[in-house]
């Protein structure tokens, strides 16, 4: 069996009495596409900052293309390959499309001169964005504003990238955009971890689905098996979704019938 890309290996991470990540084990694959959902509060984006380095486990281990990384602070994660994006896009307003993507380029993956110039013009390229590259990054809409987000972390060089909710706040068709966007970077042998309220969006590119409530996984597998789970129903999508609404066939082998759609289209972490 090869190595994993990643893998945690029994963390724990408290606060007090709050519990943000209980004895989690996970392992991901190079050129896999896991999605993870679950309620608010699960410990989505604090098991990316386990991954990414912003936060230390209490107990666990870390690992990532066969090295231990549990102690290793965020920037040497990134040089090693870990890009992330976060919920809300912080692009610096008063530079260009381009030069928000160079930074990222020169200072997550320390590319400098032709190298660091390629790359930021490769990311951009590879999200769509390249016609925006000497616009201000302050005059970008929602979308493209996504859009930057990903270029950023593509620009470090990443083999795993981590996505945080990169589809919140967009319409369907912006959905199905960044969709494509994404597939496009897998298909590069990019690894893509996505957390994600909008299930269509998952379920249409991930082969995995992982749900995360109180802090613990509680279903991973394929999409369809994971949403028909009735732990999963329970806690994360109520009484009323078809497989239809999560973009499913409904003739599929363990396609959820009935569910609860309070979260599925949209919505924060």
């Amino acid at each position: 069996m090869s190595t994993p890309l990643l893998e945690l290996d029994h963390v724990t991470k408290r606060f007090g009495r709050v519990v943000i990540a209980e004895d989690l084990s996970f392992a991901v694959g190079a050129g896999d596409t896991v999605g993870i959902v679950g309620p608010n509060g699960a410990g989505k984006t604090s098991l990316f900052g386990l991954i990414s380095g912003d936060l230390s486990p209490g107990s666990g281990q870390v690992r990532f293309a066969g090295r231990t990384i549990t102690r290793l602070d965020p920037a040497s994660r990134c040089r090693l390959g870990i890009g992330r994006t976060y919920q809300v896009p912080r692009p610096f307003a008063d530079m260009t499309v381009f030069e928000n993507v160079l930074v990222a380029a020169q200072q997550g993956a320390r590319l400098r001169r032709q190298a660091s110039y390629q790359a930021a013009a490769e990311a951009l390229y590879r999200t769509g964005i390249a016609a925006e590259a000497n616009i201000p990054a302050a005059r970008l809409g929602l979308l493209q504003r996504k859009r930057l987000e990903i270029a950023r972390a593509l620009a470090t060089r990443p083999s795993l990238l981590l996505l945080d909710e990169v589809a919140g706040g967009l319409t369907d068709p912006e959905v199905a955009v960044l969709v494509e966007v994404i597939r496009g970077i897998n298909a590069e042998g990019i690894a893509v971890i996505w957390i994600e309220h909008v299930v269509r969006a998952l379920t249409a590119l991930v082969s995995r689905l992982t749900c995360l409530s109180g802090g613990a996984f509680i279903g991973d597998g394929d999409p369809a098996s994971v949403l028909a789970n009735p732990r999963v129903r329970e806690v994360y999508l109520g009484s009323e979704v078809t497989a239809s609404t999560l973009g499913l066939d409904d003739d599929a082998p363990g396609a959820p019938g009935a569910q609860g759609a309070s979260e599925v289209s949209g919505g924060t972490a």
